[in-house]
């Protein structure tokens, strides 16, 4: 039994087989147009969380500040 599917991008059969190379899509053309749009952010997770701007600055600071005692441990080090 073969398993056919439709291309993502321009919706032509694929049959699923290890010689379908380029599955699901049907050519490296249709599979670079496709990770083209997932560049270009056209295609997107969503993302149902809403942002905390102040959780994300407090974060961001805690970042910082790790980041930070790092380096200076680093160049304490290589005396």
């Amino acid at each position: 039994m073969t398993t056919t599917i439709q291309c993502p991008t321009c919706k032509t059969p694929v049959i699923w087989q290890p010689e379908s190379v380029f599955r699901p899509f049907c050519s490296e053309r249709c599979k670079l147009i496709d990770l083209g749009d997932w560049a270009a952010e056209n295609h997107r997770i969503p993302d149902k969380m809403p942002i905390d701007a102040a959780l994300s600055e407090a974060y961001l600071a805690e970042l910082e500040q790790e980041m930070m005692a790092q380096d200076n441990q680093f160049f304490k080090n290589t005396d």
